[in-house]
């Protein structure tokens, strides 16, 4: 099945490989404003798209849990553990993660997309299928951070 964002999906991923690709060591170790380095940016969206592998399969096996997170406090503790990575182990780790969420977005049925876009509005959970939207979002922080 085409998924409903999987063009999306796959721009933004096409995006992501083409930029970090091209990243210098000096590039990785750049930090934002809000002191995340690019290398631990790269890590972050890998996390929340290996979440989004994790609780898809879980709803998929067990039934539809709004999966309740404080997003801020993960993303606090996360900071620690995504700068402690290896800036080519994040890249790598970023870019797999991307490929595998896409992938297992493109698994599902028409049926099951609606029935988990419901549930996620209905109990205002943060279930972002169109990954294109979180990781879009940060390659603009990044290419404004590097001027490119």
């Amino acid at each position: 099945m085409i998924f409903p964002y999987s063009e999306q999906n796959a721009e933004s991923r096409r995006r992501l490989e083409a930029f970090v690709r091209g990243l210098s060591d000096q590039d990785l170790a750049r930090s934002t404003d809000y002191g995340w380095t690019v290398a631990a940016l790269l890590a972050h969206l890998a996390f929340w798209d290996q979440r989004m592998i994790v609780i898809l399969r879980r709803w998929m096996e067990e039934g539809f849990d709004p999966s309740p997170i404080d997003s801020a406090a993960v993303n606090d503790a996360l900071k620690v553990v995504c700068h402690a990575l290896d800036p080519r182990t994040a890249i790598e780790l970023c870019l797999s993660s991307a490929e595998a969420v896409d992938a297992e977005f493109d698994t599902l049925t028409l049926d099951l997309v609606k029935q988990l876009e419901e549930h996620a509005a209905a109990t205002e959970t943060q279930f972002r299928m169109n990954r294109s939207l979180h990781r879009n979002a940060h390659l603009d922080d990044i290419e404004a951070l590097l001027g490119t």
